[in-house]
């Protein structure tokens, strides 16, 4: 029995919406039922709709929960990503008589390695970039070289800063 609708995005000739479906009994989070030794999904199994491909006649018959956001591996290539979050742990660094450097974040700066769509391989230093569901970056103005550039993500798309 189908158990939500997505959209699966983004590949130009791969938008349209699936139906996730229960692959492992009556436990219906078995969506994805195969993942590898380190727990990363390496199956889905799924509906395909043909007829609701994102603007075509028909595409709106479905009501989808949300988008599945995905790169396909062979279209991809490993890259380093920064995700730089706020310097300092509080809005007010060293308020008070707290000392300032008491507040710097030690997380503020995170550096991955992901899977991004071959297209990137192409960007320029200072090139900017929206990462959907991530914020926006741009390709390392010292670090990115041909073929192979550094993100880092200047924006998130949620502040989650506490007022």
């Amino acid at each position: 029995a189908p158990l939500m609708q997505y959209v699966m995005r983004y590949n130009a000739q791969l938008n349209f919406n699936i139906t996730l479906v229960e692959v492992d009994g009556p436990n219906k989070k078995a969506w994805f039922n195969a993942k590898d030794a380190q727990g990363n999904v390496t199956t889905v199994h799924c509906e395909y709709l043909p007829d609701t491909k994102s603007g075509t006649p028909g595409s709106d018959s479905v009501k989808v929960k949300g988008n599945i956001h995905w790169v396909s591996v062979p279209h991809a290539y490993e890259a380093e990503v920064r995700l730089y979050d706020r310097l300092f742990k509080e809005a007010h660094p060293g308020e008070g008589d707290r000392d300032f450097l008491a507040d710097i974040n030690q997380d503020s700066v995170q550096v991955i390695k992901t899977q991004l769509e071959l297209s990137l391989k192409d960007a320029k230093p200072e090139e900017s970039f929206q990462f959907e569901r991530h914020g926006y970056f741009v390709a390392d103005k010292n670090d990115s070289v041909a073929g192979k550039p550094v993100f880092n993500r200047t924006v998130t798309l949620r502040d989650a800063w506490q007022k």
